[in-house]
């Protein structure tokens, strides 16, 4: 599949030497983690039903796509980064067989123990590691492949999570990043309107909390475009990088090789 293009596309996103961004909000590194981790930990009992009301169930067929282009085949490791309720573990799971290994790991522990539950009811070995994906605990050369989806844009230091997974990836494998994006300019007004006024008001209806998903909205806007992500992969050390725009670059599949 050939990259996709977004003409005009900038890279609005904060950099700054000392201070990240928390949605819209300028913070300290410390504090973006520790106020992302309650995010989670907030939503994580809605999460699933969540995601399913605000993108109509279209999340399910974009990881699909992931999964189908991450070609995970029987005996192979596979680490899933930030992997929350193990939608992609699960997937990559039934690929790898009785032979492979997925490990599903997440910083925060309230979505990781729903990951966990999930593995053990599908009859997956739980392989579930609570870890910071900027100082991941595996060995260098320790995957075939190693995804994260949704998770990237609430890294504090995305260039170092970058780094650490490319660190992990043995030569010739694949990290895939499933992410939101820069959407086509002739959607931007009506896909604001909806990230800004009603995504906050369905968060506040089912679970509780219409300022986890007014972060969410911002998050997005503030994380890099897709020409951007693309060249952060490659500074990385990833080659072949690719992406394809899915849904209008409402979200967008990222690819890099490892070189071998």
């Amino acid at each position: 599949m050939p990259a996709a293009s977004h003409a005009g596309a900038t890279a609005p996103f904060l950099r700054m030497a000392e201070k990240t961004h928390f949605g819209f909000q300028a913070v300290e590194p410390g504090e973006k983690s520790a106020r992302v981790a309650e995010v989670f930990r907030s939503v994580a009992s809605r999460y699933d039903l969540m995601n399913d009301l605000m993108s109509a169930g279209l999340h399910r067929l974009w990881k699909q796509v992931a999964v189908s282009w991450a070609d995970v085949r029987p005996g192979m490791d596979v680490l899933d980064v930030a992997g929350g309720t193990a939608d992609l573990a699960l997937a990559m799971a039934r690929r790898a067989g009785a032979g492979g290994r997925v490990v599903l790991s997440d910083i925060n522990a309230s979505m990781l123990a729903r990951g966990r539950e999930r593995l053990i009811e599908d009859g997956c070995a739980p392989h579930a590691v609570q870890c910071d994906a900027e100082s991941l605990p595996f060995p260098a050369e320790s995957f075939d492949r190693v995804t994260v989806a949704f998770g990237l844009r609430n890294m504090t230091d995305m260039d170092a999570a970058l780094l650490e997974m490319t660190r992990v990836l043995r030569r010739g494998g694949k990290l895939l990043i499933l992410e939101f994006s820069r959407v086509h300019p002739q959607l931007a007004k009506a896909y604001n309107f909806y990230s800004f006024q009603i995504l906050p008001r369905l968060g506040r209806l089912v679970a509780g909390d219409a300022q986890s998903y007014r972060y969410l909205a911002e998050s997005i806007r503030m994380h890099p475009d897709q020409e951007t992500l693309a060249a952060m992969m490659q500074r990385a050390g990833l080659a072949g990088v690719r992406f394809s725009n899915l849904s209008a670059g409402v979200v967008a599949l990222h690819e890099g090789l490892k070189p071998a």
